[in-house]
């Protein structure tokens, strides 16, 4: 995938995001990651994205919360 059409999925994601609302957007987030996960190959390449995303969200500070 090249910078353009990374910058065009991205955008279509946030865009879906939006449309879908917070209380919907875990589920579409879970939705796509498992539609996605299903196109991989190997179970191997999966594990690792998972323990590579888990790793910088608990890197991660969590926001404070909106007042």
């Amino acid at each position: 995938m090249n910078d353009a059409d990374l910058d065009r999925s991205y955008t279509a994601l946030c865009h879906a995001l939006g449309e879908v609302g917070p209380e919907r957007s875990e589920l579409l987030l879970a939705m796509l990651a498992l539609a996605l996960m299903a196109r991989q190959e190997h179970a191997g390449e999966v594990l690792a994205l998972v323990q590579r995303a888990r790793d910088r969200c608990l890197d991660t500070p969590a926001a404070e919360p909106r007042q």
